[in-house]
């Protein structure tokens, strides 16, 4: 219950208060108002990724500072879905190289997790990074990983889809038509078995551009048309830019040039609108091509000056994203930093808690050495003496732990088998040199009560009046 509520809050956050100027303080109080450390983590990673789009560096340190908290309170979870989170963000940045990284930092975090479905999802995210790298042999490496692990769980979900689509995708990038259109009839299955109409419509666009490069143009009319109206039904113009793009394309192969000219316009006006540079450059070029191709100089010339201001436009965007992409750069040197700071100093503390024990052991000791030279119960003296070894052979074990999980790379099994091997010399050592202690202790204890009750004796004979 509390999760949902957190992500209502998220969406009114992203979209009401993003115009308002205290908007971050609020943020700020929301986040501070989480009573729980775990639920403040979750609340935190809800609001980078919220803000991925829109607000890049803000997500980014909000979700380092998740990353930092989860790693205080030892949440795992956390640590994960933080590492995932700055994941995309350095992705959707175009910062290939750190996006890889921090996909990674995460694998390895998941794999001892035991999470397989996390584990198959962080797989399918590492082979679409490498897919923007054009890394095309190391991306369908991870995604056939990715799907041995999808098998062994046997559910049917959306991470199925995007694993069907992206390894359609990138058979497509290398012209490997078959194995794409083997991957986008997948995809499009578990979409239908899903009843999602986004995941339909991307699968018949991905069906649709296959068709059309192996020239099956009936299929590939249907694919597009289909994909159509379910992108419409689930509102993704992006890429109904591109389904209305490949329709154009089809056309023109057809020689049908009225058709194709109508769905490079309704591809170049959406994308206009929407802002999608990308797909607007694609169809001012198609449509300066066009015009050419029918002798409509003026209207080639136009559309040909609006493919050089777009390609400013692009390239000025590129611009800022290198600046972007240094920013990120500094932004994940100063979370390592910040998170090295911490790491010190949780080390320096429990170094200071160490040192602390060391002292305070022959400190406790002698203060038992002189509790056994006063006037006592015995009881007391023994206790002292056994609170004293107690002390002495925890703090040992403590020592030892570290090397030990070090030495079995965090083996729990060989952890227990060489403890209960310690423990084997330990105990035995610990009762004999109790014993001894509590002997040599108490050994004056008898005799120091005689003398004092023969001083007493004397006193009373001595004040006794004679007969």
């Amino acid at each position: 219950m509390g999760r949902h509520l957190f992500t209502f809050v998220l969406l009114f956050l992203s979209f009401g208060l993003a115009a308002q100027q205290n908007a971050s303080d609020s943020l700020r109080q929301l986040i501070a108002n989480t009573k729980s450390d775990t639920a403040r983590v979750d609340l935190m990673c809800d609001i980078g990724y919220g803000l991925r789009v829109n607000e890049p560096e803000k997500a980014l340190k909000i979700t380092s500072e998740a990353f930092s908290l989860s790693k205080k309170i030892n949440y795992v979870n956390g640590q994960s879905r933080s590492l995932g989170t700055m994941a995309i963000i350095f992705r959707l940045m175009g910062n290939f190289p750190l996006a890889l990284e921090y996909n990674l930092k995460r694998l390895e975090l998941v794999e001892k997790s035991n999470n397989q479905k996390r584990y198959a999802e962080t797989l399918t995210n590492i082979g679409l990074i490498y897919t923007y790298l054009e890394e095309y042999d190391k991306a369908i490496e991870y995604y056939y990983r990715s799907d041995s692990v999808l098998k062994v769980i046997g559910t049917m979900d959306a991470a199925n889809f995007n694993l069907a689509l992206n390894l359609g995708d990138v058979y497509d990038k290398r012209n490997m038509n078959d194995s794409a259109f083997t991957y986008f009839t997948k995809a499009l299955g578990i979409a239908r078995q899903l009843k999602d109409n986004n995941y339909e419509g991307m699968a018949m666009v991905g069906l649709g551009n296959s068709y059309l490069k192996t020239g099956q143009y009936p299929l590939s009319l249907a694919n597009y048309q289909s994909g159509i109206i379910s992108l419409k039904a689930a509102e993704n113009d992006d890429l109904l830019c591109e389904a209305y793009i490949g329709l154009a394309n089809l056309f023109k192969k057809l020689n049908q040039n009225d058709s194709s000219l109508f769905y490079a316009k309704q591809s170049f006006q959406i994308a206009k609108k929407d802002g999608f540079l990308p797909r607007y450059l694609d169809a001012a070029k198609f449509l300066s091509a066009h015009y050419n191709d029918v002798k409509n100089v003026d209207s080639s010339f136009l559309y040909l000056n609006l493919v050089q201001s777009l390609n400013d436009s692009i390239n000025s965007k590129r611009s800022i994203r290198e600046s972007q992409l240094l920013s990120s750069n500094e932004q994940a040197r100063q979370i390592e930093i910040a998170e090295n700071l911490r790491i010190a100093k949780e080390e320096r503390r429990q170094q200071l808690q160490l040192l602390f024990i060391a002292i305070f052991i022959p400190g406790f000791f002698i203060i038992t050495l002189i509790l056994s030279r006063i006037k006592l119960p015995v009881r007391v003296i023994k206790i002292a003496g056994i609170l004293s070894l107690l002390i002495l052979f925890e703090y040992l074990t403590l020592l030892l732990h570290p090397h030990v999980k070090e030495l079995t790379h965090h083996t729990p099994v060989l952890e227990m088998l060489i403890f209960v091997t310690i423990a084997a010399f330990l105990i035995p050592a610990h009762h004999r040199i109790e014993n001894w202690l509590i002997k040599w202790l108490t050994k004056n204890r008898p005799l120091y009560a005689g003398k004092k009750l023969k001083i007493k004796r004397t006193r009373i004979i001595k004040e006794t009046p004679k007969a």
